[in-house]
């Protein structure tokens, strides 16, 4: 990367006027997004090196800080990105609530994100500045037992490096992508896809993983507990599949109408009702073939199960608090044959398949998307997550 500013007389000085009005972070983000020339960009980066950016850093439970914090330097492999949105997320709405095992405040959190890189650090080849990208939250190490028996998402190593809980996160204005992540889980966005589409990329990612897990067939009864965006997402990959019939099950009126407009087939509200039994009703008395309970509540995993035909398969892809103890019926387990599966995180390929469902449109994940805000909103919005008035909210850094 060159040292020195643009030989472009005509066009740098004004840009230092500009520098010397607004301030260093105004200039570096105007010539990055009005300068192709490399000599350009070098001289925006050694300014951007000394700027400050605005982020969004979580201290305790309840306690989220919008804050002026340096701009972040990428190591040998890594990427810097301009944050252009971030969604915000059901798991960022249980941390700012409740903490996280990982989190070691202050850190930004924020982890499904789009941007463009403004700096690459040394020997990274695949991408350059001025790409729009976007990229998982993490990435495995591909050398442990786990990455070598092929269950990349379960990898030893996965807690080291993850954007928003062991590295500082994106609801900021600037992001670093780790060197494992840039490596294994970044894409460049491709042409026409926009940024808030983009950055479904990783919440996609995990439930293209489970739903592969629980091998929906053509003309299947799949019922998903739980009508929130990862719900939702479940409804439109079953419906991908070929599923006969999808229902969402949820105690939300608006949830079950937002399900409803994205094409659920049916739709039960499990207020006062016993799940299992509504479900049956509707399957000639048998139980789904599939059911996914998208919630994480040792209750919803009874029902999840109990709700299953027999030799039918339950996917449980919501997560209870680690040493929950859930009761089950052994008999409709054992007679009944029913595959019970368990679903975490993502992997490489989830994600590669992830990006071709965004890009192409089969999966259109722009109706889940119920609100917009700037950075100083994100407090507000996890609190609108967290009591679901919200499906997913995307946040501007820039504004």
């Amino acid at each position: 990367m060159e040292d020195r500013p643009c030989s472009d007389e005509a066009w740098c000085p004004n840009r230092v006027g500009l520098h010397d009005t607004l301030g260093l972070r105004d200039l570096s983000e105007h010539s990055l997004k009005s300068c192709a020339r490399s000599s350009c960009r070098s001289l925006c980066l050694i300014m951007l090196s000394s700027s400050t950016m605005r982020a969004a850093r979580f201290y305790e439970p309840g306690v989220l800080k919008l804050e002026n914090v340096p701009v972040p330097t990428p190591a040998a492999g890594e990427i810097l990105v301009k944050s252009h949105v971030v969604l915000t997320c059901g798991t960022d709405a249980k941390m700012y609530r409740r903490g996280h095992p990982f989190a070691k405040p202050p850190l930004i959190i924020g982890h499904e994100f789009a941007g463009e890189v403004v700096e690459v650090g040394s020997g990274v080849e695949r991408f350059q500045p001025g790409m729009r990208v976007i990229a998982a939250n993490s990435a495995p190490c591909n050398a442990c037992h786990f990455c070598k028996l092929g269950k990349p998402n379960l990898c030893e190593n996965l807690d080291d490096v993850i954007i928003g809980f062991t590295r500082q996160g994106a609801y900021a204005g600037y992001v670093v992508i780790p060197e494992r992540i840039a490596r294994v889980n970044t894409y460049e966005i491709p042409e026409g896809v926009p940024f808030e589409h983009g950055a479904f990329l990783e919440p996609l990612a995990c439930v293209v993983h489970g739903n592969e897990l629980a091998q929906i067939q053509r003309g299947d009864e799949v019922v998903v507990i739980g009508g929130g965006p990862i719900g939702l997402m479940h409804l439109l990959l079953a419906k991908l599949n070929g599923a006969g019939r999808v229902t969402i099950c949820d105690i939300s009126e608006q949830r079950l109408r937002e399900a409803a407009d994205l094409g659920a087939d049916d739709v039960i509200n499990t207020s006062g009702v016993k799940l299992h039994e509504a479900v049956r009703e509707r399957a000639k008395g048998y139980g789904a073939d599939v059911v996914i309970e998208a919630v994480g509540r040792p209750e919803t995993w009874s029902e999840a199960l109990t709700a299953t035909r027999k030799g039918g398969t339950t996917m449980l892809f919501g997560g209870c608090p680690s040493g929950t103890i859930v009761p089950f019926d052994a008999a409709h387990i054992h007679y009944g044959e029913i595959t019970v599966k368990g679903s975490f995180h993502h992997t490489p390929s989830s994600v590669r398949r992830a990006l071709e469902l965004i890009a192409s449109g089969k999966v259109k994940v722009a109706p889940l998307i119920t609100a917009r805000m700037g950075l100083s909103g994100v407090e507000q919005a996890l609190k609108e997550m967290g009591e679901g008035r919200a499906l997913k909210i995307a946040i501007d850094p820039t504004s």
